[in-house]
């Protein structure tokens, strides 16, 4: 199967309070507490809300499958939701695809993914010697349904004045000659570029103690499944407000 195209949506948010949630890593118990600080931080204002979640919601942390489960369901009441693809989701699929060993993806933190749907990660390959046996048992056990919520993620949202993105963007392409790679993966070349963002960046992928905050890029990455902040930052009338779990 061949890698997917991953799709990139545009929208308008003038006019919405729109919540960026950084990197979760499977702590299911920090999502839960920054929605319900994003639900009485929203009380207060008008219309539908939108909250963009970043990417990699899985690996590392105790509750994976949890958080797939509360991303696939409706949003809060008044609340869109858009989640974005992370290198993590990605790495998935092209373990169930094939791209990838059983070795590399355990690399990326996978180990407790697994152990989130139920399946020990240390005692599979000694029922299945064969690597080749073993995947296909993975593939078979992974739920279809969180896959394929997965493949459908987009890899950008772009708005008239915001990015969202995991990683970041090859600031010397044009946005629609983004690679899905780069969107997902780059750091050094985006981090340390001197050339003009076209907009300012919502990201994660890079892991801070706090929000790295810059004219025209903003870190959302204070690496929850460790730290125990997840932070959020609120976007509404060309404001930009942080709290964190």
């Amino acid at each position: 199967m061949a890698r997917q195209s991953r799709p990139r949506l545009t929208l308008d948010i003038a006019a919405i309070p729109t919540y960026a949630i950084g990197d979760i890593h499977g702590r299911f118990d920090l999502l839960a507490k920054a929605e319900a600080a994003i639900l009485r931080d929203a009380a207060r204002l008008p219309g539908r809300k939108l909250i963009v979640t970043l990417g990699d919601y899985i690996d590392r942390g105790p509750a994976s499958a949890q958080v797939i489960t509360h991303l696939m369901a409706p949003p809060p009441d008044d609340f869109d939701r858009i989640c974005l693809a992370g290198n993590h989701e990605i790495a998935m699929l092209d373990y169930i695809d094939g791209w990838i060993s059983y070795d590399e993806w355990m690399r990326m933190g996978s180990a407790e993914s697994l152990k989130s749907y139920g399946l020990d990660p240390e005692h599979l390959p000694l029922v299945f010697p064969s690597g080749a046996k073993l995947d296909s048992f993975l593939r078979q056990s992974l739920p279809r349904t969180h896959i394929d919520f997965m493949r459908a993620m987009p890899v950008m949202l772009e708005t008239p004045n915001v990015i969202f993105v995991h990683a970041g963007i090859n600031p010397k392409l044009p946005l629609d000659e983004q690679t899905d790679e780069d969107l997902v993966m780059i750091r050094q070349r985006f981090l340390e570029s001197r050339v003009p963002l076209p907009k300012l960046v919502v990201h994660g992928h890079t892991p801070n103690d706090e929000p790295d905050i810059r004219p025209r890029r903003l870190n959302l990455d204070t690496r929850a499944y460790r730290s125990g902040k997840l932070t959020v930052a609120r976007l509404w009338q060309g404001q930009v407000h942080l709290f964190s779990t």
